[in-house]
């Protein structure tokens, strides 16, 4: 079967170009090998059964693993007791039968029968772990689908339990519990009983931390591009490839799949030359991505979780399009939410949007929101009077947008104006370029200070700042900030034009 890059489910490295995790792993097995019970919670499509699996395939050697899942399996798991504890031996039974472990599979068949309570359940465990050669662990994956539920959490209290008498030689138990969702359980308790003074008191407090980070750096990357190229007999500078792919990505494991994944099976086969990849087509893939007209399931699940939680979108609103700066403190509820949504990360301790993608799409969406019908007619007749070599006038652009204003917001304070100008600015802008560019933010390399905007348009690029007048010294200090743009945009061109 051809490798390829994969963007949906799990990875398997024999069907699909993957990263090098195995340092990663390394570390989460030694974990388990100290015999800690943990949360792998990370944002969707950020790896979390893609590990699950490659855990169990290299744990299988020392350890009997049961890779579980309550997905699926239907309401009436939830409902009772008697039903729970009965569901979860057939799901383990289930598991053993697969691993070809039959005189476990019987014993739980057997037990079927007597298991009504948690106590019961308990009990099985302790002789199923006995019966069997090595030491269990138990991984349950898509635990956010069932883990609101009451008798999920009882039953995380019974493997709590367990596991405090097991390091008190009292009791016989899993080696090691590993469960893996976007929300840590002291959060789902959160969900379960907002208004409970004992919230966050959770049965998952045994846990330790799980500070694996799942994402990738630019030195990752370049072990998928090697066995891509190599295999593929596709020619590229990997080094600068990789890292661009991390530039925009911020190492976020579907999206960097999804980048190679475009440029392999859509932009390549395009291509004059269809043995190589250089930045230009990091580029046209990161447009690709960024579309409007593009969308997919994590990109609709992140804007419906702005749309979802009004205080979080205010702050993600403030970050992209007012330049705000919050620090990153996640015991911040919002703030918080925005982590565990995978929409904000660390930035030498302040708040930024995760990634370059995330950050444009949500620069677009709220652009959108604020299009309104009088911007049209100034649309197209700003289109219709653009120069005759096909640059976007940005004279005539500049000029019609102040006549806008007068016309539009003459009578708004100057606080509505610097809170909502550059949003208007941009949803004005819009229309204009629609089909023949695209505007965006993009920092300033080495300290991520950020332009207002930069406009693409018919390969022609235009910086705009938009600053509220505050004197002469303050008008010179743009300029200079404007000046030391265009020097690293310039850099940055002359190595998008390298071919490789």
């Amino acid at each position: 079967m051809k490798k390829r890059f994969n963007d949906t489910g799990s990875c398997n490295p024999q069907m699909h170009f993957m990263v090098d995790t195995s340092a990663k792993l390394q570390k989460t097995i030694e974990l388990i090998d100290q015999g800690n019970y943990f949360t792998i919670n990370r944002p969707r499509q950020f790896g979390k059964t893609t590990t699950h699996f490659l855990l169990a395939e290299k744990l299988s050697k020392n350890y009997l693993v049961l890779l579980l899942s309550f997905e699926g399996v239907g309401d009436s798991l939830f409902e009772e007791e008697d039903s729970f504890c009965k569901g979860l031996i057939k799901l383990m039974a289930k598991e053993t039968e697969f691993l070809k472990e039959s005189n476990l599979t019987q014993y739980l068949l057997s037990k079927l029968a007597f298991i009504s309570t948690f106590d019961d359940l308990s009990l099985t465990i302790s002789e199923f772990v006995q019966l069997s050669d090595k030491k269990v662990v138990m991984m349950i994956d898509e635990v956010d689908k069932s883990s609101n539920n009451q008798l999920f959490l009882s039953f995380l209290g019974t493997l709590r339990n367990k596991y405090l008498n097991r390091n008190q030689n009292r009791d016989i138990t899993f080696q090691s519990v590993i469960l893996a969702g976007v929300y840590d359980i002291k959060t789902i308790k959160l969900k379960l009983r907002p208004h409970d003074e004992q919230k966050y008191n959770s049965p998952w407090n045994i846990a330790v931390d799980y500070t694996v980070d799942l994402s990738f750096s630019a030195k990752e990357i370049e072990s998928m591009l090697i066995d891509y190229s190599q295999i593929q007999n596709i020619e590229m500078d990997i080094p600068v490839i990789s890292n661009r792919l991390f530039y925009y990505t911020n190492g976020y494991p579907y999206l960097v799949s999804k980048m190679c994944k475009v440029i392999d099976e859509i932009l390549l086969p395009e291509k004059e030359n269809q043995q190589s990849w250089n930045l230009e087509d990091i580029e046209n893939s990161y447009k690709y991505l960024v579309d409007a007209g593009y969308s997919t399931t994590l990109f609709d699940s992140l804007i419906k979780n702005l749309e979802d939680n009004h205080d979080l979108y205010q702050i993600v609103y403030n970050i992209v399009l007012n330049g705000a700066s919050y620090p990153y403190n996640i015991n911040e509820p919002q703030i918080n939410l925005g982590i565990i949504f995978g929409i904000i990360c660390n930035l030498n301790g302040q708040c930024r949007i995760h990634n370059r993608i995330f950050e444009q799409r949500i620069y677009n969406y709220l652009i959108a929101k604020k299009i309104v019908a009088d911007f049209n007619a100034q649309s197209i007749d700003i289109v219709n009077k653009q120069n005759a070599n096909g640059t976007l006038n940005i004279p005539l652009v500049l000029q019609r947008f102040q006549l806008f204003m007068k016309e539009n917001y003459s009578t708004k304070d100057l606080q509505f104006i610097e809170r909502e100008g550059r949003l208007i600015f941009l949803s004005f802008l819009k229309p204009i370029i629609n089909g023949k560019g695209y505007d965006f933010k993009e920092p300033v390399v080495g300290d991520e200070r950020r332009m207002d905007v930069v406009v693409t348009y018919n390969n022609n690029r235009d910086v705009i700042e938009l600053k509220i007048w505050r004197g002469e010294e303050y008008h010179k200090a743009g300029l200079q900030q404007l000046s030391d743009y265009l020097v690293s945009e310039r850099k940055l061109t002359i190595l998008r034009n390298k071919r490789y």
